[in-house]
């Protein structure tokens, strides 16, 4: 992360039906939108049957891609955050276009879970709106997912990501744009099995106001204004008005509502039906449509990085929490970590920065949550929870990244691994890994005592240690586990030397 804080954010949203692009200036912290983009990639309409990602599409979306970063390819690392979506989360050969569009945008991107994106979605909805304490529901129709939150202030209380989105729907039930009242009952029949599971958890006498945010529920509102069927957002009757006319249509073309976006028709069925099924499914009368959404909650997100209220900090705690870690523990590891990379700064082959000590943090407070599951293995369980759980404000690849840290802080140690990290990490990983496995070795007696005054350096492959003189002999445990450690580096490609 930038140490002075940075004079302009911005943050991209891949959605899988619209790209998006904000940018702001900061003044004392606050942000100030200055720049706007927006392209329709429908990245979603190209994902095959075995949900591969067509070359057509992916030059589309990279053609954007190439525009957005001639606005900010220039900004320094740490002042912009890239997302991708529910596509980018199915697609099986995201991998290799997210290579391209990285290169495109000369910035990092990460994919988000459905889960953390209906986080950041109530955070850019509830920045945009007066604080007030109302229980929120907050509702995103993307691409190819719809997220429903609740929640109060800045503070989501609930949230759910489900698998339909106003592409994925109205390419299933709206095929090249022809419409049916069959059609429509089928669609929104759909759309209502999906919510069903939450249905008691979302319905309206959970929440005081409902509230809309995306591109579908503003085309809505939109429509229901112009054409007089409703005149305070997104209305029961408007809607009904609205799923009537739709009805008397049998192609997209025919629809003629005033203030529809010609490039939103095609898509536009499906996001009606997905509206329509939840009002019905849980009871709501009506609808506010808010400005914020994904992109403004990002650069919301940034800024707590910026100025050091990083929530992943603070999941962190809540999980070390949650399996009853040993803070005392972790804070000595900590230490130690901090001591080797102090060391190491100076003269090692391998870049060490903010990002570095920040994962090893998280590592050491994390790494021994397993043990609530079973002692044995307990690192490959860190590891599961980790990797499989929602983490509020990390990517997915930040939770493989610290996974395989976790996963690999003792006993065998694989460099494949690491193999599949997005850069620089592929290359630093291992050697974050060897840091953590010693300061873990070093603190296996968990004990207050405090270490001696040891030496380390890191040249490519070769580790040397070094301890004041006799301590090794006073300490016949840790130069027993020192030698076994030994082995193990070994199998990795390091050579530990010590002494």
């Amino acid at each position: 992360m930038p140490i002075k804080p940075p004079e302009i954010v911005a943050a991209v949203d891949l959605g899988s039906n619209s790209f998006h692009m904000i940018v702001c200036s900061l003044n004392e912290g606050t942000p100030q939108t200055i720049d706007r983009l927006r392209e329709m990639v429908r990245l979603a309409s190209g994902l095959d049957a075995d949900n591969i990602l067509d070359e057509s599409t992916q030059n589309r979306a990279l053609a954007c891609l190439e525009r957005f970063g001639q606005r900010i390819r220039h900004f320094p690392l740490g002042s912009v955050r890239i997302v991708g979506t529910n596509t980018l989360r199915t697609a099986k050969n995201a991998g290799q276009f997210l290579i391209k569009a990285e290169q495109a945008l000369g910035h990092p991107i990460h994919i988000i879970s459905g889960i953390e994106e209906a986080r950041l979605i109530y955070l850019g909805v509830a920045y945009s709106l007066s604080s007030n304490a109302n229980m929120r529901l907050v509702m995103d129709i993307g691409g190819g997912s719809t997220e429903y939150i609740i929640g109060t202030g800045e503070t989501p209380k609930d949230k759910e990501s489900l698998n339909m989105g106003c592409v994925s729907v109205s390419n299933a039930f709206f095929k090249e744009g022809r419409l049916s009242k069959n059609a429509f009952n089928q669609a929104t029949l759909f759309a209502e099995q999906k919510l069903e599971p939450f249905q008691r958890k979302f319905e309206h006498n959970n929440w005081d106001e409902a509230i809309g945010a995306s591109g579908s529920l503003r085309s809505i509102a939109k429509v229901l204004q112009a054409t007089g069927w409703s005149n305070n957002g997104i209305t029961w009757q408007g809607l009904e008005k609205l799923v009537a006319h739709l009805n008397q249509c049998t192609h997209v073309n025919e629809l003629n509502l005033p203030e529809l976006d010609p490039e939103r028709l095609p898509v536009f069925p499906g996001g009606v039906a997905i509206v329509y099924a939840t009002f019905k499914s849980l009871g709501i009368q009506q609808m506010t449509v808010a400005d914020g959404a994904l992109r403004e909650g990002l650069i919301q997100d940034l800024l707590g990085r910026i100025y050091n209220h990083d929530m992943r900090s603070a999941t962190v705690q809540s999980v070390a929490d949650r399996y009853r870690t040993d803070k005392k523990h972790a804070a000595r590891i900590k230490q130690t970590i901090h001591l080797i990379l102090k060391q190491l700064s100076d003269n090692c082959s391998w870049s060490i920065d903010e990002n570095c000590e920040q994962f090893l943090d998280w590592a050491a407070d994390l790494h021994e949550i397993g043990i609530d599951i079973a002692h044995s293995q307990y690192h490959k369980h860190s590891a599961y929870i980790i990797e499989n759980g929602d983490l509020a404000g990390f990517s997915t690849q930040d939770q493989i990244l610290l996974a395989s840290i976790i996963r690999s802080h003792r006993r065998k140690f694989s460099q494949t691994i690491f193999n599949d990290l997005p850069a620089p990490f592929n290359i630093c990983a291992p050697y974050l890994t060897v840091v953590l496995r010693l300061a873990v070795l070093l603190h296996r007696n968990r004990n207050e005592q405090a270490l001696p005054d040891f030496k380390i350096v890191i040249i490519k492959s070769r580790i040397y240690l070094r301890f004041p003189n006799a301590w090794l002999t006073r300490s016949p445990l840790t130069h027993a586990d020192l030698i076994l450690e030994a082995d193990y580096l070994k199998a990795a490609g390091f050579k530990l030397d010590f002494a």
